[in-house]
């Protein structure tokens, strides 16, 4: 899609943006807020990295008497390379950024990458989080931000559903997000219809952004649902077959400005939107036999073909092939001849000891096992583990295994992760949606404000905006006899036309 974005500047504010296009934006906004009061001061400020809708732009400003060097164009006015005024703030800012453009690796702009991530560091215009390298939009959101008035700074920015809901709990498109609910960015959201741009068919949003929401409006965020507020064009113009028409338009506004719940306005707390993530496990109860059946799983498991600690059977092959090897790649094909080893005299020594014995104690198991192949060359107590964690299975009928404190041991294998909305009480979700599935589950929030951050050590709590889920509404599907029904009047009705076609040819 092409790039468009504006800024309008009223008294003493200014703006910049990312990609203003051609000025169409621009242009539509100063014919808009002239024809409201023809004697507001009206300065539009832009960039933009294409030079023919440079060019097309800076025209247009010149025609409208707007000062040119207000708008900075060609490679050098890269937003996410550059901030083309950087000692300047805004009142308002209408952005519609490209989809899906990426920021970062081999298809970026040379050096685009590098810079976006100098300024992910503390006080620069990304620090609150990078998103996949993949889609620049929720960069372009927070240059936005970053570049809004202190005290009457509005935003409207177009997007797809990317920026709602990609990206895990701890990833950075979750904490962009995060980080506009903890400041009470967000005033609203809007879901507008599909089939409104002419090179894409997609779902598109409007975030309104503010830094100065009233009162009422303070700690929420509305949710407005016009995906059906449209009418179709005469004409199709590429993928572009609706449009927004004067209506629609003024039933938007009023859902916006009345501020009222209804079935398309929907009104939550900032916190409905915000979740924390909790690990949740069973109890480690496994029964260990060593047959074939289990001597064979642990042969061809992961654990012993492509495990980069004891051995990768495909990277050793790759490594045998080279000729010569460098340093590092010889100390790594050596490491994979020990593991070879090491795998070998596992095995050897358990088909020799192979017996159809069955411990109901995992912890009785890995005891016989420690017999067995304590002594064996490369063994330690995190391998041992490993290989009795494959041989065993799990059993609930087991005895569950406790540590010195009497405390349950976790079974790290059953890992799983359950979503709890900060509205919704832990204790109360996991009684109501976990239990009656696994009763014996354990549940954790696995991080430990005490202890530095880090990445096995980080707080799991994120935000999304899963917008349908709001405004869905179930619907009955139709009885099977009534569609049997239907089926059979489709097919009389088509027998009849071919009846009716072979005979009007003689056939």
């Amino acid at each position: 899609m092409p790039e468009k974005a504006f800024s309008v500047c009223i008294k003493d504010s200014v703006f910049i943006d990312a990609a203003c296009g051609s000025g169409g934006m621009l242009s539509t906004t100063y014919d808009f807020l002239r024809r409201k009061n023809p004697y507001v001061d009206v300065r539009l400020f832009g960039q933009e990295i294409n030079p023919e809708s440079y060019a097309i732009c800076l025209a247009d400003m010149l025609i409208k008497g707007q000062d040119v060097k207000n708008i900075m164009g060609d490679e050098e006015a890269n937003t996410l390379k550059t901030d083309c005024f950087p000692d300047q703030k805004m009142r308002l800012v209408i952005m519609n950024p490209p989809f899906g453009t990426p920021w970062g690796g081999k298809d970026a702009p040379e050096g685009q990458e590098k810079k976006v991530r100098e300024e992910n560091k503390k006080g620069g215009r990304f620090e609150h989080g990078l998103p996949g390298t993949g889609d620049a939009q929720l960069l372009f959101m927070q240059h936005a931000i970053n570049k809004l008035d202190e005290k009457n700074g509005r935003a409207a920015i177009i997007t797809n559903g990317s920026p709602l809901f990609s990206g895990g709990t701890t990833s950075g498109e979750s904490q962009i997000r995060r980080w506009m609910l903890e400041e009470d960015l967000i005033e609203a959201i809007i879901a507008l219809p599909t089939q409104l741009f002419y090179n894409t068919d997609i779902g598109i949003y409007i975030f309104i952004l503010s830094r100065n929401k009233r009162p009422d409006r303070r700690g929420k965020v509305q949710l407005i649902n016009a995906v059906d507020m449209w009418k179709p064009l005469r004409k199709s113009l590429g993928k572009k077959r609706r449009e927004i028409d004067r209506e629609s338009m003024k039933k938007i506004t009023e859902l916006y400005s009345n501020f009222e719940e209804n079935q398309y306005c929907k009104i939550f707390p900032n916190e409905e939107f915000m979740y924390k993530e909790y690990a949740v496990y069973q109890p480690l109860q496994r029964r260990g036999v060593l047959d074939a059946e289990s001597i064979e799983r642990l042969r061809t498991s992961s654990y012993f073909t492509s495990n980069s600690s004891i051995f990768n059977e495909t990277d050793f092959e790759q490594l045998k092939e080279m000729n010569p090897r460098s340093a590092a790649d010889e100390k790594k094909y050596q490491k994979y001849l020990a593991g070879q080893q090491f795998v070998a005299d596992v095995l050897t020594i358990l088909e020799a000891n192979r017996s159809d014995q069955v411990f109901m104690d995992y912890g009785e198991f890995e005891k016989h096992l420690k017999s067995l192949l304590g002594k064996v060359e490369g063994m330690s107590a995190s391998r041992l583990t490993g290989i009795a964690m494959v041989l065993a299975v799990m059993d609930k009928t087991a005895v569950v295994q406790k540590d010195r404190k009497g405390e349950i041991i976790k079974d790290t294998t059953t890992k799983d992760t359950e979503i709890i909305k900060l509205t919704q009480d832990p204790e109360k979700y996991f009684e109501e949606e976990v239990y009656s599935h696994v009763p014996d589950a354990i549940w954790a929030y696995e991080f430990d404000p005490e202890k530095k951050e880090s990445a096995t050590n980080k707080e799991k709590l994120g935000a999304e905006f899963p917008f349908t889920r709001f405004f869905y509404e179930y619907k009955e599907p139709e009885k099977a006899d009534d569609l049997l029904a239907q089926f059979m009047e489709l097919e009389k009705s088509l027998s009849e036309k071919i009846a009716a076609l072979q005979e009007s040819e003689g056939v």
